[in-house]
């Protein structure tokens, strides 16, 4: 194609539009042409060679197409095991094992700070008797797991060992993936349970037991998903995921393990969103860019270099209004995956924007997925988007780009101290206030959310779970195991792994002994915590961003008005505590919220994570606070906040406003609004809307006592 040519195009294009730019600037920063050429892309290679970056495999799906897989998992091991059992009988291939934010933080069912929690958002696991519930009658040597878990990665891949041995499976015959990705835990996700220094020893000493004793089990999954969920752009969870995954294998190594030893065995894990060709890019760049890495680490064998990675569509695209339209979000999404290469996709169900998936919605999930591999024709042709000009341009400025930040955390002494400094985190923080302004604004349009809005939601059927009958349940099966074990055997389990813990002993191998002799997950959880201590932190939510994005829209400007106007009647800015009650870690909307409502003028505290009802009544009282905004995702509101409100009243704050936000299914807002919320604010709700209407709560606009009382 000649110069001549494509100045006859512009010029063409130019005269339709009416010199209208149509060049598109991305999230990413990357300057989006109308038109790519030749010129625009280069040669990406052959898939099955290195940099990998036309797929791992030089048949790809014409050879074996993705496995099918359903991250699941929720109440207790008996009804996970039901669905999971339903699922694979209707044609799912792959275990992927969803665990409750109870187990996820070590805590027993029984522990009174999971109250809410347990059997919400995932599946209680309390012991190997749990485990072997959750898996009866599912060959382990046969069927592939992937377990989603980070900060209880101990215990819970112990039970999961012993439970194989005694359904007859030895340690080398089990195939599948524990994530046991920690740095990603302090960036975005907390559930985290101790320390960064020795979480990172945790992550060695499992990659050097399952080197040695699991060679076909995937001993890490470097995990984006969760960057994505929590507002990184394609950059950002590219560059920081890659960077995760060079500190681990750096880690290891540092141990004198022999990097070919255990890089085959490391695998990713990235979520998709609603850019379709960025997330096909994502995906080319980051076996690229890990090619790349492991060259530079010395890596000699292929298999090395090659980045493996699951998928899962994006969580946080889901919305509650018109939520049929997430079916085609989910298609698109993994259409997406699966032309960028995945190994295994997740495909969310359309209600889980706001609770745990039902049988209906999670078949058409799982159907989106068959109807790709068998209808569709995506597995008959390796790659077929490579050589599109504009996925090849695309591919090449994500690489640009991520080796920039990567290049930056490199020079400051590698992702660990990254994330201790915190600049990551608020990167990411940056970039999702700034998406949500977007939004909130309709400059980004979500279908049925802010354009083509229904005028009424029709009602869904969801699932809901009995938190109180799952927990005594839990609790019961506990104290029956602690009765019947050799508690002499088991308290010198556990020490043992407390003295291990030291130094000197691989921790995963003292836990699968403490295991064994039925120890609970609480009880080798706070084995270690005794040396490692337990982390806290707390939120700093992003300033100016949200404000920044706003500036001259008139409606923003009514708030900080009325905002200004409630400063003047009291005296002071009108002061709101955000809270985050239970062991959801997950804060992104939480953050959000803090961050643009102090830039309208309000007095935010962002509470720390991981509070009781107790003690965000406590902190709201010696604040003085005018409101508490309560950000519920795991389903734990209808324990939790009621709870806050009862404490407030007994304790003299029965004038403080209580309002809930985040994943709240409708059916349950009539409830919380009799325990007495004031105000409830689900998953797309616009944020200067709903400072308004909390302006309205605090009595704004209303008279003075004195003039109303004349």
């Amino acid at each position: 194609m000649t110069k001549k040519t494509i100045d006859d195009w512009k010029a063409l294009a130019d005269s339709e539009v009416k010199g209208r730019d149509l060049t598109w600037e991305t999230p990413e920063g990357i300057s989006v042409k109308p038109l790519y050429t030749a010129e625009d892309a280069g040669d990406p290679g052959l898939p099955g060679f290195g940099p990998f970056t036309r797929g791992v495999k030089a048949s790809m799906y014409a050879g074996r197409p993705w496995t099918i897989r359903q991250y699941a998992g929720f109440s207790t091991a008996e009804e996970s095991n039901a669905f999971y059992r339903r699922n694979l009988a209707a044609g799912q291939k792959g275990l992927s094992v969803a665990f409750d934010l109870a187990t996820h933080r070590g805590y027993d069912s029984d522990h009174p700070r999971v109250v809410g929690d347990v059997g919400k958002a995932g599946v209680a696991i309390d012991s190997v008797e749990d485990m072997k519930i959750l898996f009866d009658q599912i060959p382990l040597d046969e069927m592939s797991v992937s377990m989603t878990m980070n900060g209880a990665v101990i215990p819970c891949l112990a039970f999961y060992i012993i439970a194989a041995e005694e359904q007859g499976v030895s340690q080398e015959k089990l195939s599948g993936t524990i994530q046991n990705d920690i740095l990603k835990e302090f960036m975005v996700r907390n559930t985290y349970i101790y320390p960064p220094a020795p979480s990172m020893r945790i992550v060695s000493d499992i990659i050097a037991y399952t080197s040695e004793h699991m060679p076909k089990f995937n001993s890490i999954s470097i995990s984006g998903y969760h960057m994505h969920e929590a507002g990184a752009t394609a950059v950002q969870e590219l560059a920081f995921t890659i960077a995760d995954g060079k500190e681990y294998a750096k880690s290891a190594m540092e141990t004198g393990l022999d990097i070919d030893a255990f890089a085959g065995r490391l695998s990713f894990f990235f979520g998709i969103g609603m850019n379709f060709f960025m997330e096909v890019a994502k995906l080319r760049a980051a076996r690229t860019l890990w090619h790349k890495v492991m060259t530079d680490l010395g890596a000699q064998s292929e298999r090395s270099k090659m980045l493996r990675t699951h998928c899962q569509t994006s969580g946080v695209s889901l919305t509650e209004q018109d939520p049929y339209n997430n079916v085609i979000r989910t298609t698109i999404e993994a259409m997406a995956a699966t032309l960028g290469g995945t190994q295994s996709l997740h495909t969310n169900a359309l209600d889980e924007a706001i609770a745990l998936p039902t049988d209906f919605s999670a078949r058409i999930a799982r159907n989106t997925q068959i109807v790709l591999q068998e209808e569709a024709g995506i597995t008959k042709v390796v790659d077929p988007l490579g050589g599109s000009y504009y996925v090849e341009a695309l591919t090449d400025a994500l690489v640009e780009k991520a080796l920039e930040i990567m290049d930056r955390v490199d020079s400051e002494g590698g992702m660990a101290k990254a994330v201790a400094d915190g600049w990551p985190k608020a990167m990411i923080e940056e970039a999702a206030a700034g998406r949500q302004a977007a939004v909130d604004k309709g400059d980004a349009v979500i279908v049925g959310v802010n354009k083509y809005r229904r005028d009424e939601e029709d009602a869904m059927d969801t699932l809901d779970i009995d938190n109180a009958k799952v927990r005594q349940g839990q609790i019961a099966r506990l104290d029956k195991m602690r009765k019947e074990r050799d508690e002499d055997a088991c308290q010198a389990a556990l020490k043992a792994l407390t003295e291990g813990s030291r130094g000197g002993g691989n921790v995963l191998a003292l836990a699968v002994n403490a295991a064994r002799e039925r120890a609970s997950l609480g009880e080798i959880s706070d084995a270690m915590e005794a040396v490692f201590g337990r982390y806290e932190t707390k939120p700093t939510p992003v300033k100016g961003i949200y404000g920044t994005a706003y500036a001259g829209d008139p409606q923003y400007a009514l708030v900080v008005e009325g905002v200004d106007a409630v400063s003047q009647r009291l005296g002071r800015k009108p002061k709101i505590l955000v809270a985050k009650m239970g062991q959801d870690g997950h804060d992104r909307g939480a953050n959000v919220v803090s961050s643009a409502f102090t830039d309208m003028g309000f007095d935010v505290i962002s509470g720390p994570l991981f509070q009781t009802p107790r003690e965000t009544a406590d902190l709201a009282l010696s604040e003085g606070v005018d409101a508490v905004g309560a950000s519920s995702l795991a389903a734990g509101h209808k324990t939790l906040i009621p709870e806050l409100i009862n404490i407030l009243k007994d304790n003299g704050g029965g004038d403080v406003k209580v309002f809930a936000g985040g994943v709240i299914p409708p059916k349950d807002y009539e409830f919380l609004r009799k325990s007495g919320v004031v105000g409830i604010y689900g998953p797309g709700s616009n944020i200067v809307e709903c400072a308004a209407d909390i302006l309205r709560l605090l009595g704004h606009n209303m008279p003075p006592e004195e003039e109303a009382a004349e």
